[in-house]
């Protein structure tokens, strides 16, 4: 790991940032391919909304473009991480005024699916329901942790996460579809979850190729309606489900291959 604080090489944050101490940052987690940030654009406006509902001063996203290029100066492929918190504050709960930002960019080696199709689990933890931070990447992450903790078999590879109401929400570290009666189907994240870039690309792509695209809320046993199931995020981007709780699909099923395809195509041609 290589890491820029505020543009300079640091090996850890001040331990009285807010964002360490209280969870009061946001981060972005984007694919670097050939020295090229996939989807730029669409992370720094999720980070910019992100700002604004928090009441964080605004993200300095030429800063941050230039740690990004900084980072990846070889060209390489790779994980690149950004951290924008409030900075430095004393001990309490009340935001200080004025805040003075803090930015950071890490690179990690580049990461693959451990796996040509998932196998998921449903987890038992459950998600607050909190409109004031639905949707975004924000540092507080205590449930993903607890919910990853719930098992170690290596052949899960995810477990899948409802509300405190039983509703499907999201995956720990990305979110779900599924096709059903022809119509791909994906949670509300109103409430709680992370809207994920490549989740909002693949409803884009799909509406604009004819599909037709519901946002629900519906309890984990919507799937056993389903034709077929994928995950999604920055990372890996689209990722098959095979089996869940007894259901198996095609993985991937036709309309995943589809959009797999699409996908790629518009991340080269759309930053």
């Amino acid at each position: 790991m290589n890491c820029l604080l505020d543009g300079r090489p640091a090996e850890a944050l001040p331990l009285d940032d807010r964002g360490v101490s209280y969870g009061d940052a946001l981060f972005e987690t984007l694919r670097v391919v050939g020295g090229r940030a996939e989807a730029w654009s669409d992370h720094m406006a999720r980070l910019s909304r992100g700002a604004t509902r928090l009441g964080l001063p605004a993200p300095d996203v030429e800063a941050l473009a230039a740690d990004a290029a900084a980072l990846f100066a070889d060209g390489g492929d790779g994980i690149l991480r950004l951290w924008w918190s409030r900075g430095s504050g004393g001990r309490g709960y009340r935001p200080p005024e004025p805040a003075t930002p803090r930015r950071m960019a890490c690179r990690f080696p580049a990461a693959e699916r451990p796996a040509a199709v998932a196998t998921v689990r449903r987890c038992t933890t459950r998600l607050a329901r909190q409109p004031l931070l639905a949707g975004l990447k924000h540092a507080n992450r205590l449930e993903q942790v607890l919910a990853r903790a719930e098992w170690d078999d290596p052949a899960i590879h995810e477990g899948l996460v409802c509300d405190t109401d039983g509703v499907l929400v999201e995956a720990v570290q990305s979110n779900l579809f599924w096709v059903r009666e022809g119509v791909l189907e994906t949670p509300d994240l109103s409430e709680s979850g992370v809207a994920g870039i490549i989740r909002n690309r693949l409803l884009t792509l799909a509406e604009a190729g004819g599909l037709i695209t519901r946002v629900v809320r519906q309890p984990p046993a919507a799937l056993a309606g389903a034709s077929e199931a994928f995950l999604t995020n920055s990372v890996f981007h689209l990722w098959p489900i095979a089996r869940f709780e007894g259901l198996e699909w095609p993985a991937p099923g036709p309309v995943a291959r589809e959009l797999a395809d699409q996908l790629s195509n518009d991340l080269e041609q759309r930053p």
